[in-house]
């Protein structure tokens, strides 16, 4: 990354961004992997680099056209730091394309795992493709030949598209030169070639393949003399002015229909297409060439993520998660007498999430539980937390849910769901104007005796059964009554109106959080002055607020041990002379996504422990409803530390540390291979 004059000592987000984009395709590229989890990894890595360009580099875009001066916090514009994600990203998806054709490709047909070109195709394929694409692709497709009555047309984000030169004249005697052809949407991206065409067990073609291979057959009478595959990736992010609209649902509604024809930000096209067909494209795109990508191979590389899933084979996979609930949850006893005795803590995925499953359902179909109220911003299609929720509607008790309809990606599903719990006869809220419900809570209010009772869940992940076998997180169960009041005060915050004043143990964004998390590092700093032990250990997916920087910084400066474990991006610089000693920087990538926010502070000797919904992040301080919870109780305390802390400081087999330009090295190994998420699953198995 370019150095500037006067640098202030921060790393500048996009770089981190893309430097975890470097993070992800190194386990592609890794030998300790099994195959078709590298594969997997590389397809992960496509799709992260298409995020980044559909929301960051699209944010820039826009910068750039409206002539802002704005600057990032590191002092870099707009302008320039799109001169260097071109840079890197370019080596980036060359990087990408040569562990696909020169590692992961020859190294997965040696396993009889195939993906066939047109070259590659026996007699028998390529009469059975060929049938498929004369029944198939040829119905579904239409090719738009281009001139002046037929413009160019506005392939969608992120879609299959080539472009075609042909020859000759069709029907009316009209003899343009050029086509555009879409793939059809509703086909699959990848197919596996039966065996009845003379396949081996797992070759599989690209749909691009198959059109490239047959592509003259859409313009009968002519010759199409090249056809070379592009993919445009347009500027995603929904604009919702949530101040000049009366229904948040139906604006969000309305923006989607946008969200696959925004602005072009990038364009990836096949790396022999002719230079003359590629200016054609970017200036129908609007785009200059450091915004376009050669690619050796599917522009849509991400989509290969779905053959893992098509093979059965022993040792090229991770393998199968075994899971075991905790003894006093089995077999399924009531939640509500176990928490009487303490709270329950649920490290996932390590620790299965069928328990707060149960813990909704036994509430749903529990006569004395009256209410039922939780927040959900990813909970997946089919899901059976949702499902429990409309059992408890259904029973006639009070059920709240509030979804965040702009969850990034999901809001289309979201408001789905919306929809369902409304029609059983839930409440449902969208949270609140200008400020995303990021928090994970979910309250049961229930009769005992003659007073309520409240039960919780809070979490640092979402409440989605299938993120909760991938992603890193923690769930805690508890009926402790001031946070448990607060929780409700917190519902009552947001679906209704009215100021509830501070929380007695929760720091809540954008309230409480930013002031809390700087006091909490101050605590340290004054301790270190005094010359007593003092600490700050923190685990988060990304570090990038100044403010909390800043104060880090000084900690440093007073002789605070501080290591974070930051796995994406992380704006901090550790070891410089002055600002950084006493930081050390790491970001672990492995078999799952690192998600779990945990903080501990020495606190003098009676140590603080919080888990939290957010990252140290600005929206999150500022523009989001997070929250940042206190663990109470010292054996969770303890287990939190070692599991958290003490494991994944010890891990040198997928640990990265943080260096103070900005780049990654990974931990050197001494000794034997210790790693924290291998030794999770063995201690929960």
């Amino acid at each position: 990354m370019r150095k500037r004059k006067n640098e202030t000592p921060l790393i500048n987000r996009e770089f981190a961004q893309l430097e975890f984009n470097r993070r992800v395709l190194a386990m592609a590229q890794s030998s300790k992997v099994p195959l078709l989890e590298r594969l997997r990894f590389l397809c992960i890595a496509s799709s992260i680099l298409d995020e980044f360009f559909e929301i960051r580099v699209a944010g820039l875009v826009q910068q750039q056209n409206l002539g802002s001066f704005q600057r990032a916090p590191d002092g870099l514009t707009a302008s320039e730091q799109m001169s260097f994600i071109a840079e890197v990203s370019t080596n980036l998806i060359d990087e990408i394309y040569e562990t696909l054709n020169s590692d992961l490709l020859p190294k997965l047909a040696k396993k009889e795992i195939r993906i066939l070109e047109q070259q590659d195709w026996n007699k028998s394929q390529y009469s059975w493709l060929k049938k498929f694409f004369r029944s198939e692709v040829v119905p579904l497709t239409t090719a738009m030949g281009l001139d002046p009555s037929r413009p160019f047309p506005e392939p969608l984000n992120k879609g299959l598209a080539f472009i075609v030169d042909l020859e000759g004249a069709d029907a009316f005697g009209r003899t343009g030169k050029r086509a555009i052809v879409q793939a059809p949407r509703s086909l699959p991206r990848v197919m596996k070639i039966p065996p009845t065409a003379d396949s081996g067990k797992n070759d599989f073609v690209l749909l691009s393949s198959v059109i490239e291979a047959f592509v003259e057959e859409l313009f009968l009478g002519m010759k199409a003399n090249a056809c070379f595959q592009f993919r445009v990736t347009r500027n995603s992010d929904l604009f919702v002015d949530e101040e000049a609209i009366d229904d948040l649902r139906s604006a969000v509604e309305g923006e989607l229909s946008n969200r696959h024809l925004g602005t072009a930000v990038r364009l990836e096209v096949a790396k022999d297409c002719p230079e003359e067909l590629i200016d054609f494209l970017a200036a129908q795109f609007r785009l200059d060439r450091s915004n376009i990508f050669g690619c050796d191979g599917p522009v849509n590389i991400a989509r290969l993520s779905i053959i893992p899933d098509l093979i059965e084979a022993e040792g090229l996979k991770y393998p199968s998660l075994r899971q075991s609930t905790p003894k006093e949850l089995r077999p399924k006893k009531n939640f509500f007498r176990l928490l009487k005795n303490g709270d329950i803590l649920l490290h996932h995925p390590f620790q299965p999430f069928e328990p707060f499953i149960t813990f909704l359902k036994q509430a749903a179909k529990d006569p004395n539980v009256l209410a039922i109220k939780q927040t959900l911003y990813r909970a997946g299609n089919d899901s059976p937390v949702v499902d429990a929720l409309l059992q408890a509607a259904q029973a006639g008790k009070d059920v709240l849910a509030v979804i965040e309809l702009r969850a990034r990606f999901d809001e289309e599903a979201n408001i789905e769901l919306a929809n369902r719990l409304r029609e059983s006869g839930a409440q449902v809220v969208y949270g609140v104007t200008g400020h995303k419900t990021h928090a994970k809570m979910c309250l049961v209010l229930r009769r005992e005796k003659k007073r309520l009772v409240r039960y919780i869940h809070l979490g640092t992940g979402n409440y989605h059964p299938l993120i909760a076998r991938s992603y890193t997180d923690y769930g805690l169960f508890s009926a402790r009554s001031q946070l448990a009041e607060d929780v409700q005060k917190m519902f009552q915050q947001i679906a209704g109106m009215g100021q509830i004043g501070n929380l007695k143990q929760i720091l809540q964004s954008p309230f409480t959080l930013h002031e809390g998390v700087l006091a909490l590092i101050e605590n340290e700093t004054k301790s270190a002055k005094k010359g007593k032990p003092a600490a700050i250990y923190a685990k988060m997916n990304a570090l990038i607020e100044p403010k909390v920087i800043e104060a880090l910084y000084r900690a440093s400066q007073a002789g605070v041990k501080i290591k974070l474990i930051v796995r994406g991006i992380c704006s901090l610089k550790p070891g410089l002379k002055g600002f950084s000693e006493n930081i050390e920087v790491r970001s672990i990538i492995g078999r799952f996504l690192e998600h779990s926010r945990v903080f501990y502070f020495s606190n003098r000797g009676d140590p603080k422990i919080y888990l939290a919904s957010s990252d140290w992040m600005e929206r999150n301080f500022f523009r989001r409803i997070e929250i940042f919870f206190p663990i109470d109780d010292p054996v969770l305390k303890r287990r939190i530390f070692e599991e958290s802390f003490e494991n994944y400081l010890k891990d040198n087999t997928q640990a990265w540390k943080l260096k103070k330009d900005g780049t990654y090295k990974l931990v050197e190994r001494k000794g034997s291979s210790y790693s924290a998420q291998e030794t999770m699953l063995k201690k929960f198995e």
